[in-house]
């Protein structure tokens, strides 16, 4: 981190050069830096006094956006413009999120396909990246108006359970939000980090037990002169302090005998809400809680809130006794244990979890920032002012390859410690496809025309098999000389072809320097291109697949469901040539809606069928 002065007019913090630390979390978000003058590691508040900034974007009238405590208030007057635990959908396909899509309040679109979740408002498209960016936007401009100082650099953490795509989509959202992600850190190393645990040159075999407002995790790493390994995770996903709340209320409604028709009442059930997550808080370092909602009186003590809860953190006990399992430890291996986020304040949490690894937890630090420290921590270690952990060599370019439409598809993200290894699955796109071109290529941009190529060469004899039948694995090592390998292998029929690349890739350090700042400059323009081009893409996929089922099953359909399928097709190729990204992606839904009922009813025939041929024993 470079030198920080003070503006003498202002009393303003000054400074070149600053990389934040970003708790992208599912409830709420947070921002830290390494504070000039203590050196410790701090999260910025604004003039309420809170460091919290809930992870919310609402869509408002006139196209107008909201994001955080602003956003929050419409999640009961508004909910299908208010989009919450975006994060929930990071990275994921439809059918990752389709049996939990009813609990949102806003329309995520589901196709049954693998394409990536998008979400629908007011006819506008947008992907969790585009969503995440606005938060981590919000907290870019929260710093900055903060210190008075532009904010360009930034170490984002993640879940440890995370995978690729899931943390490629969080780098992206960090670049549309203009910032250069040096890393992305795991949650639990972060939290470890902010205790002073790995910092110094030991080995040691470290819990984080992470209980937030609607998830919970459980990592157990081990800590080898720090280097964070994870051994294992657990946890739920639906689980959190969200669900201590539920149990108060559903407490308080038998208590007072409130009927159905009463709970219709929205104000009510909220009011309800609010006051048992006060009863919570209030109940961490008291005995008892009085409060009231609307014209009801409502009480809880202590010992009613642990009945409550009791099964609830019972459940988090069962997750650490399988994550512990998995890391193939004992308990009595483990030498620390790390208490993270705001509902492990609940005495009982703290109780259990101490009695189950069997030792006193950390939990000295707000339970609620220590990630955002630790991201800052892991930050200043970057920007190379701890002199204490040395740095290993990293890639200085994001490698990936060329997939459809032009786009690139980064395997090995920029900063990642080398030696390293990535791989990943592609397909083949059309029915008997015997080859694929593999090009390899190195850049920050989202289309490969603005990146540099590395090498290309072709994956041949691939048997003949219908598309998307063929399994291509494409994977990157990097050794320790810098040296890049790639190789594709089909993995049914196990033929293999590989290239070498030598270190360095010829790029001097100002090549580098320009390419990051291009990649930052063209942000947005880049994701909105990418966009249209993954639209136009999955058109393309749609048209070929109906018009296959069309020729296979001529004759199933009835002359409307014929007309309306023509018309839809036409419309979708208009839109492909012509049409912005929303325009296409709403001719696809269009054309999904009028050909689901007669694919289903198709398949409902051919299940019949079927079972008349079986006989049951």
């Amino acid at each position: 981190m470079a030198k920080i002065g003070i503006n003498l007019s202002t009393g303003s913090l000054q400074q070149s050069e600053i990389i934040v630390g970003i708790d992208l979390g599912t409830t709420n978000s947070l921002i830290a830096i390494i504070h000039p003058d203590t050196k410790q590691p701090t999260v910025l508040k604004e003039y309420d006094a809170t460091s919290l900034v809930p992870s919310i974007v609402h869509f408002g009238k006139g196209g107008s956006l909201a994001v955080g405590v602003e956003a929050k208030q419409y999640l009961i007057t508004d909910p299908e413009h208010t989009i919450f635990s975006v994060k929930r959908l990071m990275g994921k396909s439809y059918g990752d999120v389709n049996e939990v899509s009813g609990r949102l309040g806003y329309k995520v679109i589901d196709d049954g396909t693998d394409n990536l979740v998008k979400v629908e408002v007011d006819g506008k498209f947008y992907t969790p990246i585009e969503l995440s960016s606005y938060i981590l936007k919000s907290l870019k401009d929260r710093a900055e108006h903060i210190l008075k100082t532009p904010v360009n650099r930034a170490v984002i953490t993640v879940p440890a359970y995370f995978n690729d795509a899931q943390r490629q989509a969080t780098r992206d959202a960090g670049k549309l939000a203009g910032l250069d992600v040096l890393r992305i850190v795991n949650e639990p190393t972060a939290a470890s980090l902010a205790y002073g645990i790995g910092i110094s040159k030991e080995e040691k075999t470290v819990a984080v037990y992470d209980l937030g407002g609607g998830t919970f995790d459980i990592s157990i790493m081990r800590i080898t002169n720090g280097v964070f390994e994870v051994l294992s995770t657990n946890g739920d996903t639906y689980l959190g302090g969200d669900d201590f709340d539920a149990a108060i209320v559903a407490h308080w409604v038998k208590e007072l005998g409130l009927t159905e028709t009463q709970l219709q009442n929205k104000e009510l059930v909220q009011t309800l809400r609010l006051q048992a997550e006060e009863a919570k808080k209030h109940l961490s370092s008291a005995d008892s809680y009085t409060g009231a909602v609307m014209e009801y009186s409502v009480m809880l003590t202590r010992e009613q809130l642990e009945q409550l809860v009791q099964p609830l953190v019972e459940r988090t006990i069962t997750c650490c006794r399988n994550a512990v399992k998995d890391a193939g430890v004992g308990i009595n291996e483990i030498e620390e244990v790390v208490m993270v986020g705001g509902s492990t304040r609940v005495p009982l949490v703290k109780q259990q979890v101490g009695a189950f690894f069997g030792r006193a937890v950390h939990d000295n630090i707000n339970p609620d920032e220590v990630v955002a420290l630790g991201a800052a921590i892991q930050a200043d270690i970057l920007a190379g002012n701890n002199k204490d952990i040395l740095l290993l060599d990293v890639t200085p370019l994001s490698l990936g390859i060329e997939t459809m439409g032009g786009l690139m598809d980064v395997l090995i993200p920029r900063n990642n410690r080398i030696p390293t290894r990535a791989g990943r699955q592609y397909t083949t796109q059309k029915d008997g496809q015997s080859g694929m071109r593999i090009s390899v290529f190195q850049g920050e941009r989202d289309l490969v025309k603005d990146n540099r190529k590395l090498a290309e060469f072709n994956l041949t004899g691939i048997p003949a098999m219908p598309a998307g039948l063929a399994k291509v694995e494409v994977s990157f090592l990097i050794n320790a000389d810098g040296i890049l390998q790639v190789t594709a292998k089909e993995l049914r029929s196990g033929v293999a072809q590989s290239v070498e690349v030598k270190p360095q890739y010829g790029l001097t350090d100002a090549e580098v320097e320009q390419m990051l700042m291009d990649s930052i400059t063209h942000a947005k323009e880049d994701m909105q291109t990418r966009a249209l081009v993954e639209a136009q893409t999955e058109g393309r996929i749609l048209l070929e697949t109906t018009e296959n089922f069309l020729r296979k099953n001529e004759g199933f359909l009835t002359a409307k469901e014929s007309e309306d399928t023509a018309a839809a097709m036409a419309d979708l190729r208009a839109k492909i040539d012509a049409g912005s990204k929303d325009e296409v992606q709403a001719a696809i839904e269009h054309l999904n809606t009028i050909s689901r009922p007669y694919a289903e009813r198709l398949m409902d025939e051919a299940v019949g069928a079927a079972l008349r041929n079986k006989s049951i024993k």
